[in-house]
């Protein structure tokens, strides 16, 4: 099984490549904006990376690479004034979130024998409601396209008729689709729905007969709260929900206490499938964070464990003025 017979069982026995197209992230509260478009900017103007080794020292096991870049478009504003304009809060209190922002998202997924591309073009709004609260909404163009080298595909039966038509051939597939989404925001917890992959590929595709019916339409509820323990130290719990056809429902958690806006420590928890632990550095505009997942109960079929790094670059200072406050989840 040096070429991983087990990839072949996985993608085509198991989930029939269903699998391929539900992304985890360890430390999934920091990358709101690929789950739900209403969130871009929720953090001001942002470039923001992960890299994703799992199964780590497994031959051949999925690696992901992701790259974001946010814009706030109030900070093409040199003259406005965030300690007064609506999207900000004064210096005791935290960033509300952008009113117009603009995002632009890319991924690459290896996984033995395949390939996933993912290009996104987020655009994010949000009205006032209240002094604390706001309602947010976007929409994202996304991309996707799907290679399998047959060549590279190796299965513990040649003759199997069920991978007759991939085998030795280069297959891909392409597609254009939308997603939708909303959220509720306020200066201690967000809500928020999307919907990805809406009209479940059909929107406008290019494939082979090998990845019929793969892409479905998914559902992503998100939640979070934060509140200050003391003058130093605060809590933040997130929590996120992905549903479609294919692969039903998982449910994820996450707890961090912080201290000083500056450092983080937590746990996280996905339903039947693993556990992590992570910290975290935010050092003036820079963002550092690690995380270490173990797979647990049903995906244990391979036991070895998954590292995530992930930098970010936010273009708005901290406050110095700001005291124990939570600026990022």
């Amino acid at each position: 099984m040096n070429r991983l017979v087990v990839i072949a069982i996985f993608l085509f026995t198991i989930t029939g490549l269903q699998a391929q197209n539900r992304k985890y992230i360890s430390n999934f509260s920091a990358y709101q904006h690929f789950y739900n478009p209403a969130l871009t900017g929720s953090e001001g103007s942002m470039l923001r990376t992960y890299y994703r080794n799992q199964w780590t020292g497994f031959e051949d096991a999925p690696k992901t690479l992701f790259f974001s870049g946010e814009l706030d478009m109030a900070d093409m504003n040199k003259t406005t004034d965030r300690t007064s304009h609506y999207q900000y809060r004064d210096s005791r209190k935290n960033y509300m979130g952008a009113r117009h922002a603009f995002g632009i998202i890319a991924l690459q997924e290896r996984f033995g024998p395949t390939r996933e591309t993912q290009l996104g073009l987020n655009y994010g709004t949000g009205v006032r409601l209240s002094q604390s609260l706001s309602l947010r909404f976007g929409t994202s163009l996304t991309f996707n396209n799907f290679r399998l080298d047959g060549n590279s595909l190796v299965v513990d039966n040649t003759g199997d008729p069920r991978y007759q038509h991939v085998l030795g051939d280069q297959n891909s597939m392409s597609k254009f689709d939308l997603n939708l989404g909303f959220a509720l925001a306020s200066a201690n917890y967000y809500l928020g729905y999307a919907m990805q992959d809406i009209t479940a590929g059909h929107f406008m595709n290019s494939s082979d007969n090998f990845m019929k019916d793969v892409y479905t339409r998914k559902h992503i509820a998100q939640a979070g709260f934060r509140t200050a323990m003391s003058d130093h130290f605060g809590l933040i719990v997130n929590g996120l929900y992905q549903y479609d056809e294919q692969l039903k429902g998982t449910v994820e958690g996450q707890v961090k206490a912080v201290y000083n806006d500056m450092l983080w420590a937590g746990a996280g928890y996905r339903n039947d499938q693993a556990f992590h632990v992570g910290a975290g550095l935010h050092y003036r505009q820079f963002r550092i964070t690690y995380a270490y997942e173990s797979p647990i109960q049903e995906a244990r079929s391979i036991s070895r464990a998954t590292n995530e790094i992930g930098l970010a670059y936010t273009f708005r200072q901290a406050n110095p003025n700001q005291q124990g406050g939570l600026t990022f989840w």
